[in-house]
């Protein structure tokens, strides 16, 4: 029996842990019965695991000294729910909007199959079941922390993310940058205030702010270098009470995305300089605080080369196609800078759909068969590659 067929004999035992999971969403770093749920399988199949992050869990499959990873996020979102579905959140306010039920549930069915097939294994495979992807500073900064990559280092990692804009199964790969960076950006402008009827007795931190989100676009269009894509985004002004006062402060909130590390440091000092010096033209002060997020995430090409070879073994040639880059941000992107990765996205949209509501909206509904497919990828990757020889 070929993988694929193993997978879809177990589908309908997917479908089960993956509603169950659905129902039960759990926002970042608070996973605390969905991680308890991860261990319940993991002990039930006799795969040995340890908690990290308070709320991951990383298992281990085979023996020896290889090593490869594969890795799910298992946290949801506070969004309330629109699907209509019959195994919707009961949980209002909160809900798996960017598909990591489904993520969690292919790698808890791969830690089935490959359990089954453990000694056929030439090597361990490590299964981590990461917390808080979507919270900065993300899970994956503490599973590394706390170990989650030791004993034994794997030589390669895997993973995957269910996309909407693709049909199951449809599996999308690029080489090289494949999500970008994620800075929170947050200016504070201190004026002093006065009556609206007399602008002269104030320094107004409103004109301050409308002129800075304009000139600080200078960053992309004249302090980057077009061959490096790169995202400023200004998505909040606040400030203000009443028509008639000129207010003591104005707060913005933006977001900057770049896929060129060395260009995204340049940019932190050369916002917070501009920002300086821009407001201290209307006798405003300028403060900006940059949380700094993740990185970008980097495809090693080797190892994209492998599972794209791997899929068209299992899936065939023609479910594959070349992934855009997007200015996303995904924190799988810790992973990249501590070894070769390959992240690929897995088609989730209905055949039936031309389209279908995106990650992170309250009707995002992928398609459930698209789980065969990621089990299966995911599954052929970790067998495949330990094979192979180094």
């Amino acid at each position: 029996m070929t993988t694929r067929e193993r997978v879809t004999q177990m589908f309908p035992e997917l479908v089960e842990l993956r509603r169950h999971l659905h129902r039960n969403p759990e926002l970042s770093f608070h996973e605390h019965e969905t991680s308890a749920f991860i261990a319940e399988q993991l002990t039930s199949l006799g795969i040995p695991h340890q908690r990290m992050a308070t709320t991951g869990i990383v298992a281990h499959v085979g023996s020896g000294d290889r090593c490869v990873a594969l890795r799910a996020d298992i946290d949801a979102l506070p969004i309330l729910e629109e699907t209509g579905l019959p195994y919707a959140s009961e949980r209002p306010g909160v809900m798996h909007a960017c598909g990591h039920d489904t993520h969690t549930t292919m790698l808890l069915g791969a830690a089935r199959i490959l359990k089954e097939r453990e000694h056929e294994l030439n090597g361990v495979v490590k299964l981590i079941f990461q917390p808080g992807e979507e919270l900065s500073p993300g899970g994956a900064t503490m599973m590394i922390a706390d170990g989650a990559l030791e004993n034994p280092r794997p030589e390669i990692m895997f993973g995957q993310h269910i996309y909407p804009d693709a049909t199951v199964g449809n599996v999308q790969f690029v080489a090289g940058p494949a999500l970008a960076s994620a800075d929170e950006l947050y200016w504070t402008i201190r004026g002093f205030g006065a009556h609206a009827a007399q602008p002269h007795k104030g320094n107004d931190p409103l004109l301050a702010a409308t002129g800075l989100v304009h000139h600080l676009r200078s960053l992309i269009t004249a302090r980057r270098n077009p061959l490096h894509p790169g995202v400023l985004t200004i998505t909040s002004i606040h400030g203000g009470s009443a028509t008639n006062i000129i207010p003591e402060v104005v707060e913005l909130k933006g977001t900057l995305r770049a896929f060129n590390n060395e260009w995204r440091e340049f940019a932190w000092t050369w916002l917070e300089e501009q920002t300086r010096a821009y407001c201290a033209l209307y006798n405003c002060e300028g403060e900006l605080n940059i949380v700094k997020g993740y990185p970008p995430l980097v495809n090693d090409e080797h190892a994209v080369a492998f599972a794209r070879s791997v899929a068209a073994s299992a899936l065939g040639a023609e479910s594959i196609s070349e992934f855009e880059p997007k200015m996303w941000a995904e924190d799988f992107a810790f992973y990249s800078q501590q070894m070769p990765v390959c992240f690929w996205m897995l088609g989730g949209r209905p055949a039936s759909q031309a389209t279908m509501p995106g990650l992170h909206n309250a009707a995002f509904a992928p398609d459930e068969q698209a789980m065969i497919i990621g089990t299966t990828l995911l599954i052929e990757s970790a067998q495949t590659y330990l094979a192979t020889q180094r």
